[in-house]
């Protein structure tokens, strides 16, 4: 073990020494352009495959998205439409229920946030923009974007144009609306009963941010019914969140689920678009969440429905206003949701974790009964689509570090890599409705992603407009050390990168770690790492640097990704610290006793319980909107883990909750958040604070006013990664 070591530490010094790449600012990460170039947004193949459509940054902004469109034949992209010529420099308005959804998505940029194709012959697009609708035709003679004259009031939400084209739906001020799309036409009602707390067709909170269902309603494939979703939040606990600004206050009252407590009730459907008529679909009263939802090909409208527990997920069918399952999902923790519906000649498309590993079967819709499709060594992650003969699907590789697709015969057979495969890299994709031309997303360690289309079954592709990354990025690429850090039960192997420091000097070196630690999802990986500038930047500055991924986290076996079962703050902080205790044994130049920890929402909890602890490893730690007490925090999520805190879980939250241990803080602890988090609630943070405070602990405070649970925008991140910069040189930098 020492000669290995040796023979690092001279790789590494060695290293340093003769590829010295020229310094990076925080000011450059932060800036416009982005390092890592600017990658086509929500793209999509046009329904007769005539072009490629995206979103894509402005080049005078890249925080503002513009409309454009690429022939899928080849050829240059075209821009059709941006904001600006629209608003005419009006500025852009959005309520906050359009805030409070984009937030759901995660877009926090401007301009044409969303938009779809209407109808199947290439020739619109539908968007809405500053609470109006805005329809751009496509025709020979050039591009045309005309705002739809409805009624003012309140903006129009979710549109959606029936899959003819000919009409489209949107919501307005709780209501459904249908509107044909003929001259003269008037948009008319479906329903009537909307009011503050009482919504049809758009996606709750609950829905959106955890559930990842982000839309209401549904046309059916012949244009003539919605299968729609009414949402009464009557019931649901009234959080008023006070929006702190520079120079104001907003109180905003928000509909909150915290644990334990009432969800919306969601009710489902049909609705007869020529005449409003409504017809119930009927659900149990286990019925607690809808999770996914649509329609067969013959007509029959579906729902995907959880328990309230998320041990049970129920496929059911509805035909003669009655209600039939088709088949069940169970775990004794929780059954994952997906998107793995997809009507094959076979049977249904479907994903399993029931052999212990997710896989993909097909499932008679008469009987229910299921034939494996896919037994490969690692973890399917979802469906791309599917076609007469074959399924495309990704799946994991090196133990959950890499992502590939595949294409599988639905009549049985080996599962094959597509072209384009590689080592060490991250695909996925999105593919037209025949399942025929696929719309790839490939990333590698410092290599940000790229969008390319390909043709099922052929090799070459065809690049998508997307601005290169700056030359310069590929100087601050360093490696990583792919390591094989031992979970806290000494036999599980955890994936880890290690990058070490880069700033020339012999001897020991300050560390940060980087980890999540929470369920759902893995940082480890071998995709593009929107830290990768920020790690590069910590490296010149004389730091080593370590990503984890704990038991518990994404794209490894059911059993592994169950860890968090009842327990939050236990094995994953177990695992934190016995893996940062094997760093010094495997790598050199690493100093024990000058370890710091960043994490962010999940990884901000990881990180405020990290040094809330009499045993901690830890010399320091930043933690950015962390969750401090479960109870505050939403139903679906926690209860997944933890349960309901009123069924004998007392025990569970209390171990999980931050302000009790504010006693035990020994080191240094910057908090984080933004005061207009509609997800963590700024109150996490308030809690902790004032439980420190009342322990006589000293500790740092950063907030950013307005700012939601991303703290985006170019300003407030530079901030933050200065005061992120300054933390750890006052308290890692100097030996103790």
């Amino acid at each position: 073990m020492k000669i290995l070591m040796t023979l690092l530490a001279c790789a590494c010094a060695t290293s340093a020494a003769l590829a010295q790449p020229p310094a990076l600012s925080l000011e450059r990460i932060t800036a416009d352009p982005p390092l890592a170039g600017r990658l086509p947004r929500q793209a999509e193949v046009s329904p007769g495959g005539q072009w490629v459509s995206f979103l894509r940054p402005s080049q005078a902004d890249s925080e503002v998205l513009e409309l454009w469109a690429q022939p899928a034949a080849g050829g240059a992209p075209r821009k059709l439409v941006a904001a600006a010529d629209l608003l005419g420099g009006a500025e852009q308005k959005l309520s906050e229920a359009e805030k409070m959804a984009l937030e759901r998505q995660r877009i926090n940029q401007r301009g044409i946030t969303g938009y779809q194709w209407c109808g199947s012959d290439d020739s619109a697009l539908l968007f809405p923009l500053s609470g109006d609708l805005y329809l751009v035709r496509l025709a020979a003679d050039g591009v045309r974007a005309t705002r739809l004259a409805l009624e003012g009031g309140a903006p129009k939400l979710e549109p959606r144009c029936a899959p003819d084209g000919r009409s489209l739906a949107y919501v307005q001020g709780g209501n459904l609306f249908v509107l044909p799309l003929t001259a003269g036409a008037k948009p008319r009602p479906l329903t009537a009963d909307g009011s503050e707390t009482l919504s049809w067709g758009v996606a709750e909170f609950i829905a959106a941010e955890e559930l990842s269902r982000q839309r209401g309603y549904w046309w059916s494939k012949d244009g003539k019914s919605l299968l729609a979703l009414r949402v009464d939040e009557a019931g649901v606990g009234l959080k008023t969140r006070a929006q702190i600004y520079a120079d104001r206050t907003a109180m905003t009252q928000q509909r909150y689920p915290a644990a334990g407590a009432a969800n919306a009730k969601v009710s489902a459907f049909v609705i007869d678009a020529s005449t409003g008529r409504q017809r119930a679909l009927p659900l149990p009263a286990s019925a607690e969440y809808i999770a996914r939802a649509g329609w067969f090909a013959d007509g029959t409208p579906w729902l995907q429905w959880l328990t309230r527990d998320q041990t049970r997920l129920t496929l059911t069918e509805f035909k003669a206003g009655a209600g039939r399952d088709i088949t069940v999902e169970t775990d004794p923790a929780w059954v994952e949701v997906h998107d793995d519906l997809i009507e094959t000649p076979r049977g249904l498309l479907w994903s399993s974790e029931a052999s212990g590993r997710r896989q993909l079967v097909l499932v008679d819709r008469a009987s229910g009964a299921r034939t494996p499709l896919t037994q490969l060594p690692e973890a399917v992650d979802q469906a791309v689509c599917a076609n007469a003969q074959n399924v495309v699907f990704t799946a994991a590789g090196d133990r959950g570090k890499s992502q590939e697709l595949y294409s599988a015969p639905l009549a049985g057979g080996a599962a094959q890599m597509l072209p384009g495969a590689a080592n060490r890299q991250w695909r996925t994709a999105k593919a037209d409705s025949a399942c025929a031309r696929l719309l790839v997303t490939r990333a590698a360690w410092g290599q940000p992603s790229r969008l390319e289309l390909r043709s099922l079954g052929q090799d070459g592709a065809i690049a998508l407009a997307g601005d290169a990354p700056d030359p310069q990025l590929r100087q601050y690429t360093n490696l990583p050390l792919a390591l094989d850090l031992t979970a806290a039960d000494g036999r599980t192997p955890l994936n880890a990168f290690f990058f070490a420091a880069q700033d020339g000097r012999p001897g020991k070196h300050p560390v940060i770690v980087l980890a999540y630690g929470g369920p759902g999802t893995a940082t480890v990986t071998w995709g593009w790492g929107r830290d990768m500038p920020l790690i590069a930047y910590w490296q010149q500055r004389g730091y080593g640097v370590l990503m984890l991924d704990t038991r518990g986290m994404a794209h490894r076996d059911r059993d592994l990704t169950r860890a968090h079962h009842q327990a939050f703050g236990k094995v994953e902080v177990d695992d934190l610290f016995a893996a940062v205790r094997q760093l010094p044994g495997r790598v050199p130049g690493v100093d024990a006793a000058r370890i710091g920890f960043f994490g962010w929402s999940y990884g901000g909890f990881l990180g405020a319980r990290a040094v809330l602890d009499a045993d901690t490893p830890f010399a320091a730690a930043v933690a950015v909107a962390p969750v401090t007490d479960w109870t505050l925090y939403d139903t679906a999520y926690t209860e997944r883990y933890l349960g309901m805190p009123q069924d004998g879980k007392a025990a569970t939250y209390a171990s999980a909750n931050l302000p009790s241990r504010a006693g035990l803080l020994s080191k240094p602890l910057l908090l984080v958040h933004g005061t207009a988090d509609d997800n963590v609630l700024f109150e996490h943070t308030l809690r902790l604070v004032e439980a420190l405070q009342t322990a006589g602990k000293t500790f740092d405070l950063q907030i950013y006013p307005g700012k939601a649970h991303g703290i985006a925008g170019r300003a407030a991140r530079l901030h933050l990664y200065r005061t992120m910069d300054a933390f750890f040189d006052r308290h890692l930098k100097a030996a103790p």
